[in-house]
């Protein structure tokens, strides 16, 4: 299988993170990862769009020559994979409760911080927009205040005591925001410490470039 990605941004780094996370806790997952150069452009050349018609990242090449192309349905299927080392684990309700926590975190926070970066310091040159900044900014709140009480019992983790989907998908959205010198966890001291937790993981630090 192939894993089609570009580092630093934050849909290829969640599923980056995730095979990351799945290694260090001892699976053999068989996925070559390939960087498709967005700023030369390369994710809107026929190769990549004959895998993914809307030119996004990541795409998953499956054995069978199939295309996955968006990344909770990969992370999905590779839970499939050695399911004994599965980030999401436990009762029906248990693995609802986490993929809910994950589509939390992505719906209402890491979706408002790609456009925030954007409208802000883009990587991708494009204008700023300090207008629909500040609306994103404030969009952005609610989730953290959401974010920022469920550490408030001190857990290391935002679903318990251990690394979740939506711990990847938090770091994920940061590290963005990060790449763009962007602080988005400002006055948030139980979310900044718990980023700073999470980048001194492994899995992190072999993953993480900002």
């Amino acid at each position: 299988m192939k894993l089609y990605m570009v580092p630093a941004a934050p849909n290829p780094t969640k599923v980056m993170l995730y095979i990351a996370e799945r290694e260090a806790a001892g699976a053999v997952l068989p996925v070559e990862q390939v960087v498709v150069n967005t700023l030369k452009g390369r994710h809107k050349e026929p190769e990549h769009l004959a895998r993914n018609p809307f030119g996004t990242l990541p795409v998953l090449e499956m054995a069978d020559g199939r295309y996955l192309l968006e990344s909770l349905s990969i992370i999905r299927f590779l839970e499939t994979i050695q399911p004994e080392t599965a980030l999401v684990r436990g009762d029906t309700a248990a693995q609802a409760l986490a993929y809910d926590l994950e589509r939390t975190v992505e719906l209402r926070f890491a979706n408002f911080v790609g456009r925030y970066v954007h409208a802000t310091n883009s990587p991708l040159g494009l204008p700023a927009d300090p207008q629909l900044a500040n609306e994103l900014r404030g969009s952005m709140g609610q989730a953290l205040d959401y974010l920022q009480s469920l550490l408030a019992d001190s857990r290391d983790w935002l679903g318990g005591e251990q690394v979740s989907i939506a711990d990847i998908t938090l770091q994920s959205a940061l590290q963005f925001a990060r790449f763009a010198k962007v602080d988005v966890v400002e006055g948030y001291a139980a979310l900044q410490a718990w980023d700073q937790r999470y980048r001194q993981r492994p899995a992190a630090q072999s993953v993480l470039r900002f």
